[in-house]
């Protein structure tokens, strides 16, 4: 059978399934199958994570821009001696390699598509944050996991950082006291945009398949590689990038679920007005924003970003300000990344507190840490730390806050119900209309 029809074939028995069948055998020294979906920067990354666990085979990697998929087939060979079939499709890939573990680290617009036909084949996934472009594929991709009871662990790596769990471990102790409010913030250098000119996509990329279920943009070497996160047609900005992280720690130190009520605004102040005229495009990305985020209780979480004004006073690091403040009646708990979590008690007579991050190079992570404990959960069959469900709950508060941003108003968000309450205007921003053929998932 050719790989086309086998494609065919094994399509209409997935879809047709309630659930994928258990490929992995308890062997706890089995190599797993292994397959990459989105073979750039970051997926090579998590990639060289699952070679050095010696837990697992790469069996295939896909990607629609043939630069990537050869580079990356060649530092896998060089890495682990595996030699990957490549692919150009992951639906064909997931149809013919039926891999044990996948990696989806495409560019955010495409996770959910490449989550969901995963689960259904019977694939483990390792998926990256945030986990949808929008709020209803998020409660899509956790009925696929669940229905197939498949472990999918979502690329949160700050909640196994060691200092992070340090500061949540001080938090729940009382030592910080009871704790009012957070913030949350990344702040950095930048300055008006010009637009750049559109242009022909390289040779290799396919630049149509890329764009998949999202608008069909010109392409422009802004967007690809590494720079669409400032496209709103295929990301949320800052606030969907590290603010994803951000708000993760929060909801998990603090042990909470949905905000009631959300509000949040921002602009392209200094950027400058987007420009896509068919000749030339800017990001379209708030180059700042604020968001306010009401829990039950009165519990408040606030959300800062900036693009500009990137100046020494704010940093908490030599090299960045990031992070977030724990504000409690014992004192500030702050939670960084480079420069670890610091606890500044209200008593000037008390000493400080801090634990160093404990970081791994190149990129300064801990994917390696959440890789292993994302195999673990498969082997014992339990809910990874960076769970589907949760990362659902933390892409949500950056989701909801980019839904106020585009209506100019609060909303009331009903978790419960996946609804805003009485608010038929931003009910119809849970969604978006998918291009050509691609369907929108449904729960």
């Amino acid at each position: 059978m050719r790989r086309r029809d086998f494609l065919k074939a094994s399509a209409a028995v997935g879809l047709a399934a309630s659930g994928a069948p258990a490929v992995l055998a308890q062997d706890r020294g089995k190599r797993y199958r292994t397959a990459l979906i989105g073979a750039g920067w970051w997926g090579t990354n998590i990639l060289n994570e699952a070679m050095a666990s010696r837990k697992c085979k790469i069996v295939a990697l896909c990607d629609i821009d043939q630069g990537q998929l050869q580079k990356a087939a060649s530092d896998v060979e060089q890495l682990s001696g595996d030699r990957p079939r490549h692919y150009a499709d992951f639906r064909e890939m997931l149809a013919w390699e039926r891999p044990d573990i996948c990696i989806v680290a495409t560019p955010d617009h495409w996770h959910p598509l490449a989550m969901i036909e995963a689960v259904r084949q019977g694939a483990h996934v390792y998926v990256e944050k945030p986990i949808s472009h929008t709020i209803l594929e998020g409660r899509a991709m956790l009925a696929a996991a669940r229905a197939a009871d498949r472990t999918v662990q979502v690329g949160t790596h700050r909640r196994v950082s060691p200092h992070c769990a340090a500061a949540r471990d001080f938090i729940r102790s009382g030592k910080a006291g009871k704790i009012g409010m957070v913030r949350c913030f990344v702040f950095y250098g930048g300055g008006p945009e010009r637009p750049s000119p559109n242009s022909d996509p390289p040779p290799g990329l396919d630049w149509d398949f890329w764009c998949g279920p999202a608008p069909l943009r010109p392409f422009n070497h802004r967007i690809h590689p590494k720079g669409f996160r400032v496209f709103l047609d295929y990301a949320n900005g800052q606030i969907g990038d590290w603010g994803i992280h951000w708000l993760d720690q929060v909801r998990w130190v603090m042990d909470l679920k949905h905000p009631r009520t959300v509000f949040s605004a921002g602009g392209r102040t200094i950027k400058g007005t987007a420009i896509n005229d068919g000749r030339e495009q800017t990001s379209d990305a708030p180059d700042h924003q604020a968001a306010v985020f009401q829990f039950d209780e009165g519990f408040t979480v606030t959300w800062e970003h900036r693009y500009f004004a990137g100046n020494n006073a704010e940093k908490t690091d030599p090299q960045q300000p990031v992070g977030c403040y724990f504000y409690g009646t014992e004192g500030t708990v702050h939670v960084g990344w480079l420069d670890g979590m610091t606890f500044y008690p209200a008593d000037p007579n008390k000493p400080t507190f801090h634990q160093d991050a404990q970081l791994h190079l190149p990129d300064q992570q801990n994917i390696r840490e959440l890789f292993a404990d994302f195999l673990d959960a498969i082997e014992n069959r339990r809910r990874p730390i960076a769970d589907i469900e949760e990362g659902h709950l933390s892409t949500n508060m950056a989701l909801l806050a980019m839904l106020s941003l585009k209506l100019g108003r609060s909303v009331n968000w009903d978790g419960q119900r996946y609804q805003c309450a009485g608010d038929s205007e931003a009910d119809a921003l849970l969604s978006r209309g998918y291009r050509g053929p691609w369907k929108y998932p449904m729960s």
